[in-house]
């Protein structure tokens, strides 16, 4: 997974120079920077720095959606799937899970499980969210015209529209695009520093200052609130500032690979279907713990997604050799 880089020594020193306040008390200038350098380039109001993403996207839905009110979800994403379930157990509102085609619900099965209408016996619909780029279907993206077209959704019954977007800028390098012309649809977006961008720990949580401001309130009642959190912060603001171009290299690494494997016996995987980092990998002729143990074996690591499919990701500390190491034991392993 991305989430195994680790910190660049321009980070490390980041880290060890920080200048550190209370962040509790809002008066951490390494935070504040990084709070104010991630609204900027996300094109929000205001930002706030939280622990994790699951962290993060647990604040939107308690911030956006309301107890008893239905949140409309992808059915694979990584909030009802690998959140330990915070939309309901937490923010208490009600998940409905919709079927889709590579992370993209069809618009009319979006607007016919919206209720607007107080009605004795449903619930109301408070909330959209989507994953962009999206974790279980193999990094996908969704693109503009599709983000569009649920916006516009959002808008015409008055809903909120919140936006995990852990792997966003891998989104943006993708599509070729400014990430600001994905996240202003959405009236608040997470993303990742610890995955691709490599920072050691830490997300970003942006909206308007005024959803800011009550997610910071929530975020201590989580637990979330850091003091001298500079530390980590320091880190954040060297990824956004020098980590997000270089994401291109990890999207070719990824379609080499998809494309060196695909014809290779007891392997199915479409390189067509491999847009950013991620690759997924069905496996014809042997279950997931046998293969990775081989894999292991030649000191190439993935993850097992289930028991015939395995989980590839590429990111800044996978070099072309690495690559060509990864396809030559794949390979031998056929």
């Amino acid at each position: 997974s991305d989430t195994v880089t680790r910190p660049t020594e321009e980070m490390r020193k980041a880290m060890y120079d920080a200048e550190v306040g209370d962040d509790v008390h809002h008066d951490d200038p390494t935070v504040n920077k990084l709070e104010e350098l991630a609204a900027e380039k996300i094109g929000k109001q205001a930002a706030l720095f939280v622990p994790s993403g699951t962290m993060g996207n647990t604040i939107a839905m308690i911030v956006g959606a309301e107890p008893g009110k239905e949140v409309i979800l992808e059915e694979k994403c990584h909030i009802l799937n690998f959140e330990m379930g915070n939309v309901s157990r937490i923010a208490h509102a009600v998940p409905r899970a919709l079927p889709s085609h590579r992370g993209k619900i069809p618009l009319d099965v979006i607007e016919e499980n919206i209720h607007v209408a107080l009605r004795e016996h449903m619930t109301q619909t408070k909330a959209i969210t989507i994953e962009n780029t999206h974790n279980i279907w193999g990094g996908a993206l969704l693109g503009l015209d599709y983000i569009k077209d649920v916006a516009a959704l959002a808008k015409k019954y008055n809903l909120y529209l919140h936006l995990d977007g852990a792997r966003v800028f891998n989104a943006s390098i993708a599509l070729n695009i400014d990430v600001r012309e994905i996240t202003k649809y959405f009236d608040s977006v997470m993303f990742c520093l610890s995955k691709g961008l490599s920072a050691p720990v830490g997300s970003i949580l942006a909206g308007t200052k005024e959803f800011i401001k009550e997610a910071r309130y929530t975020r201590k009642f989580l637990g979330g609130g850091m003091r001298q959190a500079g530390v980590i912060a320091a880190a954040g603001i060297v990824a956004i500032e020098k980590m997000i171009d270089r994401l291109a290299d990890d999207h070719r690494r990824a379609k080499q690979l998809a494309e060196q494997i695909a014809d290779l016996p007891g392997i199915e995987v479409n390189p067509d279907e491999v847009e950013t980092n991620i690759i997924m990998v069905k496996l014809t002729t042997m279950n997931s713990d046998t293969f990775l143990k081989k894999l292991a074996e030649r000191n190439v690591w993935a993850l097992p997604f289930n028991d015939e499919t395995v989980r590839i990701v590429t990111h800044k500390d996978i070099d072309d050799n690495d690559i060509e190491q990864a396809i030559n034991a794949i390979r031998m392993i056929g």
